[in-house]
């Protein structure tokens, strides 16, 4: 490894560094958009991600500097994302046109990661590893370009509303520190004292912002409207144990593979290509079933499908052929993030009106990215405890691995007892939807 890193502990920065901070600013991306225009925060949002990803192909030498980069990196990624969501919820109307939509652009979340994962262990076969994050900042580029020239131009859906910056400020701390937390917890140990400042100070954060958000913030950024629709609160904790799971089982196969196995990353790259095809089929099928299934039946099939997964990386020996265990649990794990993705996505923006596509959006981000870091925190910390500081690494892969089976297994629990979404037959706006804009409330003005 270029950093001089052989440890997972420490190495876990290096897949949890973007989704945190993804995950983390996502919270504000929705309401900015809205008030400042979806397309406008998606353009900011590109360049900026170019630009680090840019310096991100200079960081060679230093694990801390690489991570950095990989951090700003995904705050570019937070104010793209969600705001494509909203363009997608606000552009068409519930039915089978919006759901086709996102389903395709769920298409792109396992094969941008499978493709990424191969054409990185290309880079670093025949090339080296920096031309891999030179490479993505160029396709970016055009990337972006190309949507600064199709698509329409827009008008803010929320042009007199304003940003909750106070609230976003206690909500983004809170989430960064406790990820940073329980991320840097597996390194340096719990007994360290700053750990237990941190997790104070971030607790200290969320509850400021809960208390702000709900008794003085005069257009809060996460609205409590939004967790009354049906089974919504359910809903989100199937999300986040899925995901938790899932990032999990994607990581500790990663080292698994190469630590233990000594596959080198050209190698893991082709074997992760069935992930990719099966993730890519899988994300249009999520979509095509909303309208003629249960949500929960779609997103339980995501559940059980980590479960297994994790299920049979947990049990594998040390070394064995990569299609006794390893080859069916990539296939089921391209089915979480497809499955789950999808169909929350579909049934938040379906849940609210027009204005709150951006925050639905939002939300649905957050917990998706910031899940898969978080994860990552808890799961190093189970392997530092049941490695024997180190002498028996499959043993701490194994414990990390039996954590993600009880999340998946708690996830398709929640789901079966308390998830209950009929199937979203609708085609177009409800008559109280139409309107852009949210109304004020009473005895309260715009201004």
């Amino acid at each position: 490894m270029s950093f001089g890193v052989y440890d997972p502990t420490t190495a876990i920065w290096i897949p949890a560094a973007y989704p945190l901070t993804h995950g983390a600013f996502v919270l504000i991306s929705g309401r900015i958009g809205a008030v400042y225009g979806h397309k406008n925060v998606v353009l900011v949002g590109g360049v900026w991600w170019v630009l680090w990803s840019v310096v991100n192909g200079f960081c060679t030498r230093s694990l801390v500097t690489f991570a950095i980069a990989r951090a700003f990196a995904g705050i570019g990624a937070a104010f793209v994302m969600p705001n494509i969501v909203a363009i997608i919820g606000i552009t068409f109307a519930p039915g089978r046109m919006r759901n086709f939509t996102l389903g395709f652009f769920g298409f792109g979340c396992p094969v941008g990661g499978t493709l990424g994962a191969f054409f990185m262990g290309v880079f670093i076969k025949f090339a080296e590893w920096r031309w891999f994050f030179f490479s993505m900042a160029i396709l970016g580029a055009i990337f972006f370009a190309v949507l600064w020239l199709v698509l329409p131009p827009e008008s803010s859906v929320d042009k007199e509303g304003n940003v909750d910056w106070i609230g976003a400020f206690l909500g983004i701390c809170g989430l960064v520190l406790f990820n940073v937390v329980w991320n840097q917890a597996p390194a340096v140990g719990w007994p360290t004292t700053y750990e237990y400042a941190l997790l104070l100070v971030s607790l200290l954060a969320f509850a400021s912002f809960g208390l702000w958000e709900h008794k003085f913030a005069r257009q809060p950024i996460m609205p409590l409207d939004i967790w009354t629709a049906p089974s919504f609160f359910a809903l989100i904790l199937v999300v986040i144990f899925s995901v938790m799971s899932y990032g999990i089982c994607i990581w500790y196969l990663v080292v698994w593979q190469q630590l233990v196995r000594q596959w080198s990353p050209f190698h893991y790259g082709i074997g992760l290509l069935p992930h990719g095809i099966v993730g890519g089929l899988s994300a249009p099928i999520a979509a095509w079933l909303i309208p003629r299934v249960a949500a929960q039946w779609i997103l339980g099939f995501g559940a059980f499908a980590v479960a297994i997964s994790s299920i049979l990386l947990t049990t594998m020996p040390p070394q064995q052929l990569y299609w006794t265990q390893v080859f069916p649990a990539t296939l089921l794990m391209a089915l979480c993030p497809d499955f789950i993705f999808t169909a929350a996505q579909i049934i938040a923006t379906n849940s609210v009106k027009r204005h709150e596509q951006g925050i639905a959006g939002s939300l649905l981000s957050l917990l998706l990215l910031y899940s898969a870091s978080l994860g990552l925190g808890f799961a190093g910390t189970v392997e530092s405890q049941t490695n024997e500081k180190g002498m028996a690494i499959v043993r701490g892969y194994r414990g990390a691995l039996y954590l993600a089976i009880g999340l998946a297994v708690t996830a398709l629990a929640l789901n079966s007892l308390f998830v209950r979404v009929p199937k979203d037959t609708r085609e177009g706006w409800a008559k109280d939807d139409c309107s852009t804009t949210p109304e004020p409330e009473d005895g309260q003005s715009r201004d």
